[in-house]
């Protein structure tokens, strides 16, 4: 015989029978791929593969070398770069890449990707590229102090307004910034390679 009690929230039913107690009411417990049946569960992983060669009945043992390979993150070079767009809206662009050339590309529309901030303005041209960093994560750090002293920086209103000065003065604010972060960052085994000329 199944009873039913009259729970403290509305419109909830508990179902219990007489010979358990309503306090050890049991509950069910229901998998993902229970609930949704396009899930699938998920299966064990082991380095182990049986019988692999017919003369031996036990399971061979795989091991992964530990040195790392040209594709890893860990062993690319990492790089800075500013651009430069050369259509209205003009204005500046900091990023982090491995492959410089590829991301350029990737900019300007040519392959998949890119900023979406960096759709306006096309085409991007290179005007500096600052190389040497050790990892991802340092290259990342750089360009994060960069963009913000950047921010920091007051800007003179006169110079942006003509369009002629604009990319300069765009490229001269960046410069500044970019002598404050050496100040703030280590940029002894950096190599900064301006593309474009400031004068």
């Amino acid at each position: 015989m199944v009873l039913q009690s009259q729970p403290a929230i509305p419109g909830l039913t508990v179902l219990y029978t007489p010979e358990k107690p309503p306090s050890t009411v049991t509950t069910r417990r229901m998998t993902l791929s229970g609930t949704f049946r396009s899930l699938k569960k998920p299966t064990p992983r082991s380095n182990t593969f049986p019988n692999l060669s017919k003369s031996s009945d036990s399971p061979v043992q795989l091991s992964v070398p530990s040195v790392s390979t040209p594709n890893s993150k860990s062993s690319r070079l990492w790089s800075a770069y500013l651009i430069l767009s050369t259509n209205d809206p003009i204005k500046t662009y900091l990023g982090v890449t491995s492959d410089f050339a590829r991301r350029l590309k990737q900019h300007n529309g040519e392959l998949k990707g890119g900023a979406k901030s960096s759709r306006s303005g096309r085409p991007w041209i290179c005007a500096c590229i600052i190389s040497g960093f050790r990892s991802q994560s340092e290259a990342c750090s750089f360009e994060s102090k960069w963009k913000g002293l950047s921010k920091k920086l007051s800007r003179r209103k006169a110079e942006y307004d003509l369009p002629d000065t604009r990319s300069l003065a765009l490229l001269r604010h960046r410069e500044a910034a970019l002598k404050r972060v050496k100040d703030v960052f280590d940029c002894n085994h950096l190599e900064i390679d301006w593309k474009l000329s400031l004068s």
